[in-house]
């Protein structure tokens, strides 16, 4: 039977540049011999992109807070039983580009949601299941929005101003303060070699930990 994989997010606000070092991340497990799984929230599964694209589309019509909550847990979810928990018990290392760290940043941080609805859904949805390790990709808002307005047309959640966005990084450097064993900030407002060279290195020295078991 095949030990279980490990668990890796990536997180950070707008612009920090996951997708770029979520590749790197995948090309140093697999020079490792490690096999990987990489993966997206919202999303991952074809239910949850279909989700995705209601949370993501600009509209008219003013979503409320609690709506844009239950329908992040509802494809987490469908993404969490059907494809990372499979990939995990296979043995597969899972490297998902955000997960409950985003929801307590942007819903709760952001949106001013309560730390205990988001924990009531957390557990709810996953029971015990969390992050082994999370990689905090952090840098000034500026400097990440001037970096997703280059990208092209802004999402729903990229329209919002720059206090929503400081309030994200806050909750996000908060949570990785109160758990500094599961949480490794990386600065993404260096230069791109810099950063990847940093990923990389981190996930070379998590490959080689021991991995806890409980």
């Amino acid at each position: 039977m095949a030990a279980r994989g490990r668990f890796i997010t990536f997180e950070g606000t707008e612009g920090v540049g996951k997708s770029t070092q979520m590749k790197n991340a995948a090309a140093t497990l697999e020079s490792l011999g490690i096999d990987c799984l990489v993966t997206r929230e919202p999303g991952g599964t074809p239910m949850a992109e279909n989700i995705r694209e209601l949370l993501l589309a600009p509209r008219e019509e003013s979503v409320h807070e609690m709506t844009e909550l239950l329908l992040m847990f509802a494809a987490r979810a469908q993404h969490l039983h059907t494809h990372i928990l499979p990939a995990l018990d296979a043995g597969k290392w899972v490297l998902c580009d955000r997960f409950t760290d985003a929801t307590f940043a942007y819903q709760g941080g952001g949106r001013g949601v309560s730390k205990e609805r988001i924990s009531v859904l957390e557990t709810l949805v996953q029971g015990d299941v969390r992050p082994d390790h999370v990689i905090l990709l952090d840098a000034p808002v500026e400097t990440g929005m001037a970096r997703a307005k280059k990208r092209g047309e802004l999402d729903r959640f990229e329209q919002e101003d720059v206090d929503f966005f400081q309030r994200i990084r806050e909750s996000y450097l908060e949570r990785a303060t109160a758990a500094p064993g599961q949480y490794h900030i990386v600065n993404a407002a260096l230069p791109l070699e810099q950063v990847s060279a940093s990923v990389a290195a981190l996930l070379t020295a998590l490959a080689k930990a021991p991995q806890l078991v409980g």
